[in-house]
């Protein structure tokens, strides 16, 4: 099941932050970005337990997509598509530009940005410590 995150999640998606950056939990504050009209996060429950997450900023007709992550155990079972596919629905309709940074050697973060449209826009040279990044967008009209 996909759901938009409750408060009671936080610290489930701080312990999920912090398998994909090391410093998750000193870099971002839940508390206070829960409280921001502009953040939303996003949940994967499988077996009645939060096993992945899709933060993102939606400011006017653009949504950055921050982070997703899913435990090792669970990918390859669609749920990174299913967090995406819902979050590209609840988003307001006056969003017409997704984003996000990815890792340039991240090939399975590529595969699935690309199943969904998202072209590389620009390269950042040694972004990520040793690793290029690439700078993804994807399009989108308005439906009205």
């Amino acid at each position: 099941m996909i759901r938009r995150a409750e408060k009671e999640d936080i610290p489930k998606i701080y312990e999920l932050g912090n398998q994909l950056h090391k410093n998750y939990s000193a870099t971002n504050n839940l508390e206070h970005m829960f409280e921001e009209l502009y953040f939303k996060i996003f949940v994967a429950e499988e077996d009645n337990n939060v096993v992945g997450f899709l933060s993102i900023t939606e400011l006017y007709e653009t949504v950055d997509i921050l982070d997703i992550f899913v435990l090792e155990k669970y990918r390859r079972k669609k749920i990174a598509s299913r967090l995406l596919n819902y979050m590209m629905g609840s988003v307001n309709s006056n969003v017409t530009l997704f984003t996000l940074e990815v890792a340039s050697d991240n090939k399975n973060a590529l595969g699935l940005y690309g199943q969904f449209g998202f072209e590389v826009i620009q390269k950042r040279l040694m972004y990520y410590d040793n690793t290029d990044a690439y700078l993804m967008g994807r399009r989108c009209k308005n439906e009205e």
